[in-house]
């Protein structure tokens, strides 16, 4: 049996309503004046001035930003440093989809550490603890709240950076499917579809362990059969709710066992042409699913007996492209994405070996 370490970080308080416990849950983690990182969406949405008022009733100051984009970058995580500095910050609060939980982890790694995100480009390289962080998930998506990783892109050189460290996860997160209701059509699609693919993609990685095992399966047979009923029924809490704790598994199967190719090639697209992350999934994960097959055998089959054709008809089902060519990718590119791919830290936890030559078959096989 493959060894393994695992230590759980987070307290996962879930259910409808939940987020209403914010400001008593600051205050036992000792919140006197906390830092909300929020996108503008959920800012525009009212959240943000909803979690101020939960705060301030406990007596918790809060301040936030939010200027930063869908995929963060280097800059932004520089931006809400600056912001942040002086500002007597003694806690952070990430709200939102995957881009403000990962902008709240990679602001706290600057602001307590020193130095720019770059350098926490790894595993450990904090000399000081982090600040205590909340997480609250408005997308059932990234699983980012499950995760003791953000990951940034390098403004100057477009590569995506996995920084992590032991107290970048955080102390808890809430699960409120009601946060999750409001979400554009689009956002369910993307994310949702997102979610789905750390479920396939951990269930068969180098580093996948009996527990990750468990998240992975779990997180697939509740995505797997929400996803198609929370397009059809956005209102459904039931359904919000599934997809919510799916997302959060897979976030913690994440944690355990890594991602692979299909991450990999997706990030590329999302950096060179600002293709939405979900979109770009979408358009790669059955043919990884396939090319990976000669590999794994029929691992594949335990989650769905033809799972490459599943993932194809939920991908129909959010509307989404299942090829390169369908999102205007040019077929000349394909040897340059290719190189930026086989970068990718993800790539290393395939079950195939995957290099520039993988990677290039990866994208014939999609487009």
């Amino acid at each position: 049996m493959t060894s393994f370490e695992y230590q759980p970080r987070t307290r996962v308080i879930f259910g409808a309503g939940s987020v209403d416990r914010l400001g008593g849950l600051a205050r036992e983690l000792g919140f006197r004046r906390a830092l909300l990182v929020a996108d503008r969406g959920i800012v525009a949405a009212g959240r943000v001035e909803e979690a101020g008022r939960l705060l301030a009733a406990a007596g918790i100051d809060s301040l936030s930003f939010h200027d930063f984009d869908v995929n963060p970058d280097s800059a932004m995580i520089e931006a809400g440093r600056a912001f942040a500095d002086g500002q007597g910050v003694d806690s952070i609060i990430g709200l939102g989809g995957g881009s403000s939980m990962d902008c709240a982890k990679a602001i706290n790694f600057v602001l307590t550490n020193g130095g720019s995100i770059q350098d926490y480009w790894g595993y450990g390289k904090t000399t000081r603890p982090l600040l205590p962080m909340i997480g609250i998930p408005t997308t059932a998506g990234t699983g980012s709240e499950a995760q003791s990783y953000a990951v940034i892109c390098d403004a100057a050189t477009g590569v995506k950076m996995a920084c992590g460290d032991p107290t970048a996860a955080f102390r808890i997160a809430i699960l409120d499917p009601r946060l999750t209701v409001s979400q554009p059509p689009g956002v369910t699609a993307t994310a949702g579809y997102d979610a789905i693919s750390h479920a396939v993609e951990t269930w068969v990685t180098t580093k996948r362990n009996p527990l990750s095992e468990g998240f992975s399966r779990q997180a697939w047979e509740l995505l797997d059969s929400a996803y198609e009923r929370v397009l059809e029924e956005p209102a459904d809490l039931e359904a919000r709710s599934t997809m919510l704790l799916g997302s959060h598994l897979a976030g913690m199967a994440i944690e355990s066992s890594m991602l692979g190719a299909t991450h990999a090639c997706a990030n590329p697209l999302t950096s060179r042409y600002d293709t939405i992350h979900g979109v770009a999934i979408a358009a790669l994960l059955a043919h990884v699913v396939r090319w990976n097959s000669a590999e794994v055998g029929t691992r594949y089959d335990e989650l769905d007996p033809d799972l490459a054709a599943r993932l194809e008809r939920l991908a129909k089902a959010g509307g989404l492209a299942t090829r390169l060519g369908a999102l205007g990718v040019p077929r000349q590119d394909l040897p340059l994405l290719a190189q930026e791919a086989a970068a990718q830290w993800t790539g290393r936890f395939n079950p195939r070996p995957f290099d520039a030559a993988a990677a290039l078959e990866v994208y014939e096989c999609a487009w």
